[in-house]
């Protein structure tokens, strides 16, 4: 049957465009015609409606329900008014205040589902001025289902097990309880995305007791008193550090964490108040707004992104840090400068007080040393050491208790700063500042020395005859560590009285720290067919060094996941020697020293691993080491050679990963506080009383390592399974 001819207005009728036909005819997926005010489907079948008599108590509507999107350049109607609908809004919350507080003062609770109905009306995306705090990126409607959790079904859990009430009478408490709670949240201005106070202090508590990066920035005892005022309180923290905080001691204080095969963690709370802190960087980028206390946020946040192992994000907030600093004029001395009318002033205001000194120092040395060492793979810093005129700052004891104290005479300037060190002036925090800032000259030496260089350093070439090459190295393998003061030289272990055997997770940084930078300006020139050379025998001992001062760690309680996280990376550096000098046996055919070798490295990858069990950078290290051994994998006559678990010796199965059962009184190491150095006596060489290695006399195997047989020198590696923390 041939199809209908179609008519001149079918065919003349344009097509419409998306979502020009009205909602009515979009919903039900009918044919129509955008017709104003109705459309003609709308048209008939409210024509067909009215044409039927209305059944008894019910009126037919007295035009089409036909409704169209806004079009925009459009005024809204009368009864739409922005401004009346907030004028309304408020007057509501200001009648629910009053309300509330008559029943409060007469003890008769208003119904629980009348009072939620109101506030489910006026809380989700209202948007009235009147109760939402300044210090809020985002409304209540956007409260994350973690924070909710917390309020709701956590209440509802503790009154059932404390009460043992009934359903009904359950139910009504729940609903008066969250209703008080979220009135409590509107009159008080607490932000609605952090966390209930009690468990903000909570993790408040735990990032300055744990991490080991972020809490030196902030002067602990006035955030702390801060964080108890009221919200809307122009002392009380900004809301981008809370958020910064809470992701950081997610950590230590996280239950519902899930970790995936390539080493990434699933946090939801974290990343929560990580994208939330984004949002404050992101607002300030844009207006300028509380640019201080963001960009101390953004370096909490940089740091826990260094923690997780995720280098794109590294890189970009490191590059952030060190741009947003420099208007800021914190590269100056005193963190502020009045001269150079060439340019506009910083856009700080002079220091208000020594504590607000200090800690823009802090911020901007924090900065620099995340600077050097998210570069340490060879790239160019973000800010040359010469830009750098602020001076060092104060001990950690001075800043918290603000003692009134002369600024630090020493900056980057002073010609002796790696070899002098001021008693009043030096503490284990300050020591590393120093430390990163002289393996920072390496990574300077090896960019610009390769930065115009056609080719790669050559294994022959002689490096002592470069520029400047001599002095370094004798800075990085002997002056630096030679010169502490004695009070901040290792020990075998320190037996002072008090000590309880504590550590200070930035002193031994110091100490491990040197050796890294030896391996990284002696790598280029390692040749171990050339036994007789300095930098082969450089990077040999410094790799002995880094494994022996982890082996010394392993005599405490320690939990290895307290140290900074560069520690993974020194670590790194030991393994990749010890893969060439692996290598190296398996070419000669050397099997013994080769298995001896394996453990060695095997040590290392476990050390990473159980870094990684709550900072994933341990892990991606340990996976980026696994890339280096393929090709001894492939080369070697060894069994399962990359098994964490391989024995170091044959007889340490029983020794070296033991884990003994402590009896319930015993001590334990205490946490590590960054912001107090503990003092230690040390002898030398440090961190090692035993010999784990012995150099081969004779023509056949000079300077090649090799482990010491005598068991009864090594250290018990079981004390890192001893120690146990519960929040």
């Amino acid at each position: 049957m041939p199809k209908a001819t179609p008519t001149a207005s079918t065919t003349n009728r344009p097509a419409l465009r998306r979502n020009q036909a009205c909602r009515s005819c979009r919903k039900r997926k009918l044919k129509c015609d955008a017709a104003r005010p109705h459309c003609g489907t709308c048209l008939k079948q409210w024509q067909s409606l009215i044409s039927v008599p209305a059944p008894l108590g019910y009126a037919h509507p007295a035009e089409p329900h036909c409704v169209y999107d806004p079009v925009d350049g459009l005024t809204l109607a009368p009864d739409t008014d922005p401004l009346e609908k907030i004028r309304l809004l408020e007057e509501e919350v200001s009648k629910l205040k009053i309300q509330l507080q008559e029943q409060r003062n007469s003890g008769q609770p208003e119904s629980s589902q009348e009072s939620l109905g109101r506030l489910g009306r006026l809380l989700p995306g209202s948007g009235s001025p009147s109760f939402v705090s300044e210090t809020q990126a985002t409304d209540a409607s956007s409260v994350h289902p973690y924070h909710r959790d917390r309020i709701l079904p956590g209440d509802l859990h503790n009154f059932n097990s404390s009460n043992g009430s009934n359903s009904s009478e359950l139910h009504e408490e729940w609903h008066r309880s969250s209703s008080d709670r979220i009135l409590d949240v509107i009159y008080s201005g607490w932000n609605p995305d952090l966390p209930e106070r009690h468990i903000l202090e909570h993790y408040i508590e735990v990032f300055f007791k744990c991490d080991p990066c972020g809490p030196r920035i902030l002067h602990r005892p006035s955030f702390l008193a801060a964080v108890r005022l009221d919200p809307r309180d122009p002392s009380f923290p900004h809301s981008a550090i809370l958020h910064a905080i809470c992701a950081s001691a997610s950590r230590w204080s996280s239950r519902n964490v899930s970790t995936l095969p390539d080493g990434t963690r699933r946090d939801e709370f974290a990343e929560f108040h990580a994208s939330k802190t984004r949002q404050y960087i992101d607002k300030t980028m844009a207006t300028g707004q509380d640019i201080f206390p963001v960009v101390q946020a953004c370096i909490l946040l940089a740091w826990y992104f260094y923690q997780e192992g995720r280098w794109v994000e590294i890189w970009i907030f490191a590059g952030f840090q060190t741009r947003v600093a420099i208007p800021l004029r914190l590269n100056y001395p005193g963190t502020f400068s009045t001269h150079n009318t060439t340019s506009p002033g910083g856009y700080l205001a002079p220091p208000k007080d020594i504590r607000d000194l200090e800690s823009r120092r802090r911020t901007w040395w924090t900065t620099i040393i995340f600077d050097r060492i998210v570069s340490v793979g060879g790239w160019i810093h973000a800010i040359d050491e010469r830009d750098v005129g602020t001076e060092l700052p104060l001990r950690g004891e001075d800043f918290d208790s603000e003692q009134l104290m002369p600024s630090n005479p020493q900056d980057m300037c002073t010609e002796d700063v790696f070899t002098t060190h001021l008693p009043k002036y030096t503490d284990s925090f300050l020591l590393l500042i120093k430390a990163i800032m002289m393996f920072g000259r390496v990574t300077d030496f090896n960019v610009r020395g390769n930065l115009r260089s056609p080719t790669a350093p050559s294994k022959s070439q002689d490096p002592f005859q470069l520029p400047d090459f001599a002095d370094l190295d004798r800075l990085v393998s002997s002056d630096f560590l030679e010169n502490l003061p004695s009070m901040f030289k290792m020990t075998s272990a320190d037996d002072r009285p008090g000590s309880h055997g504590s550590m200070d997770t930035d002193l031994y940084m110091v100490h491990i720290i040197p050796h890294a930078a030896t391996i990284t300006l002696h790598h280029p020139y390692l040749d171990l067919t050339d036994l007789d050379r300095i930098s082969t025998s450089r990077c040999i001992d410094a790799a002995r060094a880094i494994l022996s001062a982890y082996f010394r760690l392993s005599e405490t309680s320690l939990d290895i996941s307290r140290l900074h996280p560069f520690v993974t990376i020194c670590w790194y550096l030991a393994a990749v020697v010890q893969v060439q000098v692996c290598k190296h046996f398996i070419e000669v055919g050397d099997g013994a020293r080769e298995d001896q070798v394996w453990g060695e490295i095997n040590v290392l990858r476990q050390a990473m691993i159980r870094y990684g069990a709550k900072s994933p950078i341990g892990t991606r290290q340990e996976k980026l080491l696994q890339g280096l051994m393929r090709e001894i994998v492939r080369l070697t006559s060894q069994k399962q050679p990359l098994e964490v678990g391989l024995p170091l010796y044959p007889f340490s199965h029983t020794t070296l990963f033991a884990v003994p059962t402590l009896p319930e009184n015993a001590q334990m190491a205490p946490l590590p506080n960054p912001s107090i150095s503990h003092s230690m006596e040390y002898d030398s060489p440090p961190f090692v009383q035993h010999s784990l290695y012995s150099r081969a006399v004779g023509n056949a195997s000079p300077l090649l390592p090799t482990w010491c047989p005598n068991e009864q020198s090594l250290p018990q590696e079981s004390g890192l399974m001893r120690w146990s923390y519960r929040l």
